[in-house]
């Protein structure tokens, strides 16, 4: 996008709210969302067309999308789906991006999905499909993620020859792009740099742009700097830090994206964010789930004296 160095993408919206009890309002929603535009946030994933006995916190994507797409129509909307069904949903609502992850682990793609690879990989090509059918100039995005990239605490290390595979196919299939997933908070930096090498290689740099970093361990920022170094220009991060894998075992730990800005920009990087604006937005959020921790250095300890943005 013009004018940045590294693209944002906010998921608290989707991937936060799914992995907390309380369900929050729409209208909160749609606040909270505002106040993340106005801090010149320009990605944000709003919600997931899922069965709404699964997410209930989730059962008014299709509403956020309508709603988010007429009041910020400069915003580019992303939505997870989990399979053709949800595309269709998500492609009558207007998103201007879909993500349908694909779990490295066999055992967790049964756990999330409740579908083997080769059953989810049908389904990649269904929605390939539908998009293919849609009027030119309203196709969404199509990124195939690559859940449990970087292991599984469920079935452990994930070897690496398994996920280049799965990003083959992926982009065979019609994925526009892969983006890979640290949902486990497994990833160490010389495993961020060796693995998205390996899957560039296989499918081509301009395939491979994204990654979604989990903190659970303590190396989420580590990561993102490893993956800058490779070539990364998209990371996904959750305000607050609320977020983590409902069918993931202590899969907790989202990357903070007041942190994560605060990085990037005192790095010398350019995010299009305005830290100070991100903070309004946090207290918003935080009116909207009272009682809900939320985490971060950067709130904590407020921007260094004399900090400024990237130029």
């Amino acid at each position: 996008m013009d004018g940045i160095d590294v693209l944002v993408s906010e998921v608290g919206p989707r991937d936060g709210l799914q992995s907390i009890a309380p369900v929050m309002p729409t209208a909160a929603k749609l606040d909270w969302i505002a106040a993340l535009v106005a801090a010149g946030v320009r990605e944000i994933e709003v919600g997931s067309f899922v069965p709404a006995r699964l997410l209930p916190q989730l059962a008014d994507t299709g509403e956020v999308v309508r709603a988010v797409r007429h009041r910020h129509p400069g915003l580019h909307v992303a939505v997870l789906v989990p399979n053709a069904k949800g595309a269709e949903a998500a492609i009558a609502a207007g998103a201007d991006k879909i993500t349908l992850p694909l779990s490295a682990s066999e055992t967790h793609s049964l756990r999330n999905l409740r579908r083997t690879h080769e059953e989810v990989l049908e389904e990649v090509q269904r929605i390939a499909g539908l998009l293919g059918a849609c009027p030119e100039g309203t196709r969404p995005a199509f990124e195939g993620a690559l859940s449990t990239a970087f292991g599984c605490t469920l079935e452990g290390e994930v070897p690496e020859a398994k996920v280049v595979a799965l990003a083959e196919r992926l982009v065979a299939l019609g994925c526009d792009e892969v983006g890979l997933s640290d949902t486990t908070g497994y990833a160490n930096p010389a495993q961020v740099k060796r693995l998205v090498r390996a899957v560039q290689a296989a499918i081509g740099p301009e395939r491979l742009s994204g990654l979604h970093l989990h903190n659970t361990r303590g190396l989420g920022l580590a990561n993102v700097v490893a993956g800058l170094e490779v070539g990364i220009t998209t990371f996904d991060a959750s305000q607050g830090g609320l977020g983590g894998c409902p069918f993931a075992p202590g899969a907790s730990g989202n990357i903070v994206t007041e942190d994560l800005v605060f990085m990037l920009e005192a790095m010398g990087l350019r995010t299009g964010i305005d830290p100070e604006r991100l903070m309004a937005a946090r207290a918003v959020l935080k009116a909207a789930l009272p009682g809900e921790p939320l985490y971060g250095f950067t709130p904590d300890a407020g921007l260094p004296l004399g900090f400024r943005r990237a130029a």
